[in-house]
């Protein structure tokens, strides 16, 4: 057990809590956003089926919500257990920016989570409302301390290192909104209701197909198809202009991402390779001449650094962050394609009954997540060798713990975290299938709720 590497074990183990633990904030940062949607709806035109879509949505929200504290709670412990260096070098930047969003986000979450939850039949209706609204942006202000963190690992900015190699905040503006903190907090929120937008639509898709809360279904797949037609084109705006930063600020991650050795004006763009460490080359390779110079600088003869240019021992390994990214890319681009050919179904009155349309919805329901992950392990696996960029080494940060007890924490993640988040996801499909609860209507209201008509009733309304 003393032979076992605790660096490696280390990163093994917080890549498998971050994984687990980016899934249920990745789904609530949206849901929280259409939930409110869904209340304001609710609130103007009274109609009682944006009151049952969202009372069954609330309860899926309630779980993954709470899945999703409890994994992060998980990682706080990881920075003291696992990485105690990273903690005692750079506390003193990340420790507040941590706090800052306990003290914001997560109160202000706690705060009104409970009148969201159980209020609807307790208060009046804009204090759900206004409840609501507070959680959704308490997810927001959530990402935005967690993102601003993270971002600073990325591209430091507005600190000092002292003669011990402690690092000390001189300007807390340049620390939060770090060169790469606006890119990637755009590029994350949009991820992330785009995500929320898949399921929704997804699940919709699945109540018309099997004819089950038609009209709740028709609403949820509407509705989704409306924000994934124009935000999943918006996202690859945004993902050009982060790669633009991360050329500046992190070129190495950007030639480990595109698999490039030599540094060349008019660069290929690769679409398939293997990335060979050893060799320093790529097999395999299919390419796109002068492509890629033009995809990173927007220049045909635009210069793209190598991975020879860097020395061996400041490279990261390209496999991963090579396949990761184009799992990311190729996703973005079927989330294109279906909002754009539900966009087509919708103006011809053919979106309801297109039965491979909605199939291929119900199927796309998990891409969101899928694409998050591989995002988030071409970002980390990128920025190796480096904890905090250029900076200081994750082989330096990882706590002086033997690789056994590490090795032995991983192993009761995995089988808690399989008893405890499978029965979480088990019940949220429980949730999913069981459909919303109709409120039966009242005598001379709400005749043109759409939850009163026939549930065969499956065309356009």
């Amino acid at each position: 057990m003393s032979e076992l590497d605790p660096l490696l074990l280390s990163r093994i183990q917080f890549a498998f809590t971050i994984s687990f633990h980016i899934i249920f904030p990745s789904f609530t940062i949206g849901l929280a956003a259409w939930l409110v949607v869904l209340e304001g709806l609710w609130l103007k035109t009274g109609k009682q089926i944006y009151a049952d879509i969202s009372r069954h949505w609330i309860k899926i929200f309630a779980v993954s919500f709470g899945m999703g504290v409890v994994s992060g709670v998980v990682m706080s412990y990881e920075f003291g257990t696992n990485w105690s260096e990273l903690s005692r070098r750079g506390g003193n930047v990340i420790g507040p920016l941590l706090s800052y969003e306990v003290l914001t986000a997560f109160f202000l979450e706690a705060g009104f989570l409970g009148i969201m939850l159980f209020g609807r039949e307790r208060v009046p209706k804009w204090v759900h409302f206004f409840a609501t609204c507070m959680v959704a942006l308490g997810t927001a202000i959530s990402a935005f301390w967690i993102l601003s963190a993270n971002s600073w690992m990325q591209t430091p900015q507005g600190f000092r290192v002292d003669e011990a190699g402690v690092l000390h905040v001189t300007d807390w503006w340049e620390v939060i909104f770090n060169p790469s903190f606006p890119y990637r907090l755009a590029h994350m929120l949009a991820a992330a209701y785009l995500t929320t937008a898949f399921v929704v639509g997804g699940v919709g898709a699945w109540y018309v197909l099997k004819n089950k809360s038609v009209p709740h279904g028709r609403i949820m797949l509407g509705m989704a198809l409306s924000l994934i037609v124009w935000l999943a084109p918006l996202q690859l705006v945004i993902g050009d202009l982060h790669g633009l930063n991360t050329r500046e600020h992190q070129p190495a991650k950007i030639a480990a991402i595109e698999a490039h050795w030599e540094t060349k004006r008019g660069a290929p763009l690769v679409l398939f390779a293997w990335p060979d460490v050893e060799t320093e080359s790529n097999k395999y390779e299919i390419a796109i001449p002068e492509l890629g110079s033009y995809v990173l600088t927007h220049e045909w003869d635009g210069e793209v650094r190598g991975l020879k240019s860097f020395p061996p021992e400041d490279r990261p390994d390209p496999v991963i962050p090579f396949f990761s990214f184009r799992i990311m890319v190729g996703i973005g681009f079927i989330m294109i394609a279906l909002g754009l050919i539900g966009a087509v179904l919708w103006l011809t009155g053919r979106l309801y009954t297109t039965r491979w349309f909605l199939h291929a919805m119900t199927w796309a329901a998990p891409l969101g997540f899928i694409a998050v992950l591989a995002g988030w392990f071409v970002a980390e696996v990128g920025r190796q060798p480096w904890v905090v960029y250029n900076v200081l080494r994750t082989a330096d940060a990882v706590s002086p713990v033997p690789g056994g007890s590490v090795l032995t924490s991983i192993i009761l993640f995995v089988i808690v975290y399989g008893i405890v988040f499978g029965a979480g996801v088990y019940y949220m499909g429980k949730l999913v299938a069981s459909g919303p609860e109709q409120t039966p209507p009242v005598p001379g209201k709400d005749e043109t709720d759409l939850s009163h008509r026939p549930l065969a009733a499956a065309g356009n309304p």
